[in-house]
């Protein structure tokens, strides 16, 4: 069996995929995480799917931004996490790099996705940025393959808003949070921003984790705004709105890329408010098409596959190189 690991922003997500076909979840908050022991990662792993770690043919792993890396690795020759820094833009709890060290100092054979950036092998102009997406996002769009779609524009909407590029099986690139479209808490710095950082107010990384749709807003999280939004409250609602549209403007401009390449393709939207009715109806109708929607899961099971192809033989996922031999 295969399982795949999503490093998301609140959460480590893990994805049981067996031999039938059968998906196992289990989601571990990262502040939890991060009081574990490595022994205790595994085991609690071990416990929710019933397995022993010696039933798992080959793990997928996501952690941070995989800026360190261009190709899928194996996780015993990957350093420093395969990232540069774990500075930058970001909440930090811990939870991750310990679920990543623990899988590594286990016998468990295990490959490391990297993220899309300046050094990987997509279209060099959007190469322009340093950074274009973390790799939980290279497993969301994997599961939207592993569905059937070959040409498709994903966003990813939630803490932040993060859009991916496939044309014809291969990643062409994609926008990071911080440079469009806001989420929920993360946003790209406005002039504003500029002016507090410079000024010594706030850190560049506190301005970014501050410049999502709830800063203009009285809502602590997106349990209230979604709630006071269903309510039908107006300041709620714009914010809402706000994503929708950012968010739509964004897949619009990767359809532009798209069309370089034969398709304007499907359009996925994927996360925790990619999965709000209203929000995915107004993508619908700011774009004019019928949008295909991914559960929160989608990235923890796209992993999952990785793994799965990976261990069949897959040279290429998504046109990623996988450096990877089984040992098993």
């Amino acid at each position: 069996m295969f399982i795949g690991i999503d490093h998301g922003t609140t959460a480590m997500r893990f994805a049981a995929l067996f031999p039938d076909g059968k998906v196992l979840r289990l989601e571990i908050p990262r502040t939890d995480a991060a009081e574990m022991t490595q022994s205790q990662l595994i085991s609690s792993m071990e416990t929710a799917f019933g397995i022993s770690s010696s039933d798992i043919s080959l793990m997928a792993v996501t952690y941070s931004m995989g800026d360190g890396i261009k190709d899928i690795e194996d996780i015993a020759t990957v350093k420093n996490r395969g990232v540069k820094s774990i500075e930058g833009a970001g909440k930090k709890t811990g939870g991750g790099g310990l679920v990543f060290d623990s899988i590594r100092s286990s016998a468990i054979p295990a490959v490391v996705i990297p993220g899309i950036h300046e050094n990987s092998d997509t279209d060099s102009r959007l190469n322009i940025f340093s950074h274009s997406t973390s790799p939980e996002k290279i497993g969301i769009a994997y599961h939207a393959f592993a569905l059937g779609f070959s040409d498709f524009v994903l966003s990813d909407i939630s803490s932040n808003t993060v859009t991916v590029a496939v044309a014809n099986g291969k990643l062409i690139g994609a926008i990071d949070a911080c440079i469009f479209a806001p989420g929920l808490q993360h946003g790209p710095l406005d002039v504003q921003a500029l002016r507090d950082v410079d000024a010594g107010k706030i850190s560049a990384n506190e301005a970014f984790v501050n410049s999502g749709v709830l800063k203009h807003t009285s809502f602590s999280d997106r349990h209230e705004l979604i709630k006071a939004a269903e309510d039908g409250d107006s300041q709620a609602m714009l914010a809402m709105d706000s994503i929708a549209l950012f968010a739509a403007m964004e897949i619009a401009g990767m359809q532009l890329l798209m069309k370089e390449y034969g398709s304007v393709g499907e359009v996925i939207i994927e996360g925790s408010v990619g999965e709000v009715p209203e929000v995915v109806k107004k993508i619908e109708t700011h774009l004019d098409v019928k949008a295909h929607v991914l559960d929160r899961w989608s990235a923890a099971i796209g992993c999952a596959e990785i793994a799965r192809d990976i261990h069949s033989g897959s040279s290429k996922i998504l046109g990623l190189n996988v450096n990877f031999k089984n040992k098993r």
